[in-house]
């Protein structure tokens, strides 16, 4: 982990374990947290009748980062809703804000998770890893 990150939190209770553990590592790293529950956003939609909400320049700060680290507690096998809409969002990147989405290219990316097994699903790491590798981005773990 550098000190060029940044940790993007979601999940339905900001202090629960996941929340906390972020909080300790933001603590011990000096990281920037941001709770995406405390931006509007809505989700991806084709006819762009979003753009004027929270996610583009939220993600334009979160691109200033080299390395962006998503935390979520496991929900049914994936990241929280909070998360998702803002992971879905970078739908945009590819369509109606290209160039800003050309600037995560080359970024480290990361996971912050708690959850009630020892191990999580191979499908909760996988889906994380495919977002940052279609972005252009390397899952670090």
């Amino acid at each position: 982990m550098n000190n060029n990150a940044i940790i993007v939190f979601g999940s339905s209770r900001r202090h629960g374990y996941t929340g906390q553990l972020v909080d300790e590592v933001a603590r011990r790293h000096q990281l920037r947290i941001v709770d995406v529950s405390d931006y509007q956003m809505t989700p991806y939609d084709y006819e762009q009748r979003n753009r004027d909400d929270d996610f583009l320049p939220l993600m334009r700060e979160v691109a200033s980062y080299s390395q962006i680290i998503l935390a979520s507690p496991v929900y049914w096998y994936t990241m929280s809703s909070q998360l998702k809409v803002f992971v879905d969002r970078w739908n945009d990147l590819l369509t109606i804000e290209k160039d800003l989405g050309r600037t995560l290219r080359g970024k480290s990316g990361l996971v912050i998770s708690t959850g009630g097994d020892v191990r999580p699903e191979r499908s909760f790491a996988e889906c994380f890893m495919h977002s940052f590798q279609f972005m252009g981005m390397s899952y670090d773990g």
